[in-house]
C-alpha cells in the first residue's frame, strides 16, 4: 500500500470538481508521510468553510472547530501535549475577517503550530461573496458594482505581528507547496503557510492560469535571504503579496521556548488532582 494513504481516512472530498483544496489535503499528507509522523501524534484542526471540510478526510486525531476560532482550539491541543504535531488549517474568511485576532496573536505567541491558509479570496461555501483578500472592484452577487474595501495582505500583516515562519505557495506548484509544509511543521515555533487555492466555482479573476502568470518565486532572486526580515518585507511590497517561496524564518525559537519549556512533562501527562487541603487554600485565598 501507498504509505501516503495511511493519513487518509477513504472519505472522498466533496469539493468541487478542479478545487485547489485536493491539492492542499494531499500535500498535507504526503509532508506527514515523509516525515514519518505517527497517525497518533499527527492532529489536523479545522474552521469553517469549504477549507474547514479538510480535517474530516484526514487519518488523524481531527478538530472541526467554529469560524474564525480554529487556533484558540488548535492551540490549546499543543498547550495540553506539546508531544502532538498540530496542523490548524482555514479559509482566508476563517482566517482573516472573524478570526483576524486570533490570527495575529497567536503569531505573536508563537506556538509550535503550523498553519495552513487555503486561500481563494472569495467566500465559497456560502456562495461567492467578497472575503477580506478579495481586491476592489472583485465582483460578486453582494458586490455587483465591485468590491470597495481595501484588501489584507496576509504576509505584511504576519510579519508585522512578529510570525517567525512565512511561507507562500500555490496549489499548482505542488513540489513546492509539500517542501514548504515539510518545513513549517519541523519549525519550532509558530509557522503560517498561505497557499492560493483557486475557487473554480465563484471566483473567476484569480483562476489558475492567472496565478501562473503573476506569482514570482522568490529562489529568482539569488540575492533573496529568507532570514532578512528587511527584504522579506520589501519583496512582499514589491510583489504586493503574489510571491511563493520560503519568504522569512527567524530560527531563534527562544520565545517559543521561554513560553513552554521543552522539558517540560505535557499537561496530560501530569497530576492535576489537589488535595481537600490545598482545595480549601485556594478557596479561602480568594474569601
Amino acid at each position: 500500500m501507498n504509505s501516503v494513504k495511511k493519513y487518509s481516512n477513504n472519505v472522498n472530498p466533496n469539493w468541487c470538481p478542479g478545487c485547489g483544496h485536493f491539492s492542499i489535503l494531499r500535500g498535507i499528507q504526503v509532508a506527514a508521510d515523509h516525515l514519518k509522523i505517527p497517525n497518533e501524534r499527527l492532529v489536523v484542526a479545522s474552521g469553517i468553510g469549504c477549507s474547514g471540510r479538510l480535517s474530516g478526510y484526514m487519518n488523524s486525531y481531527s478538530f472541526h472547530g467554529i469560524h474564525g476560532r480554529i487556533l484558540p482550539v488548535a492551540q490549546g491541543i499543543k498547550f495540553a501535549n506539546k508531544d502532538l504535531v498540530v496542523i490548524a488549517a482555514g479559509g482566508d474568511g476563517d482566517g482573516f475577517a472573524i478570526g483576524t485576532n486570533h490570527t495575529l496573536h497567536a503569531m505573536r505567541r508563537n506556538l509550535n503550530i503550523t498553519y495552513i491558509v487555503l486561500n481563494n479570496q472569495v467566500y465559497g461555501l456560502t456562495k461567492g461573496h467578497t472575503s477580506p483578500l478579495s481586491e476592489v472592484g472583485f465582483v460578486t452577487k453582494s458586490t455587483p458594482a465591485g468590491a470597495s474595501d481595501i484588501p489584507l495582505k496576509p504576509g505584511v500583516l504576519s510579519l508585522s505581528a512578529g510570525v517567525t515562519f512565512l511561507a507562500q505557495s500555490f496549489s499548482g506548484f505542488q513540489e513546492q507547496m509539500i517542501d514548504l509544509m515539510i518545513k513549517g511543521i519541523q519549525h519550532e515555533g509558530f509557522s503560517f503557510i498561505n497557499v492560493f487555492s483557486p475557487c473554480v466555482t465563484f471566483n473567476k479573476v484569480n483562476t489558475y492560469q492567472w496565478y501562473r502568470e503573476n506569482l514570482k518565486d522568490v529562489t529568482e532572486d539569488k540575492d533573496y535571504d529568507s532570514t532578512n526580515f528587511q527584504m522579506a518585507m520589501g519583496k512582499l511590497i514589491e510583489t504586493d503579496g503574489l510571491c511563493t517561496g520560503l519568504i522569512y524564518q527567524n530560527t531563534d525559537t527562544q520565545r517559543e521556548t521561554k513560553l513552554y519549556p521543552t522539558s517540560q512533562t505535557p499537561l496530560v501527562q501530569q497530576n492535576l488532582n489537589i488535595s481537600i487541603d490545598e482545595f480549601n487554600k485556594i478557596i479561602d485565598y480568594h474569601k
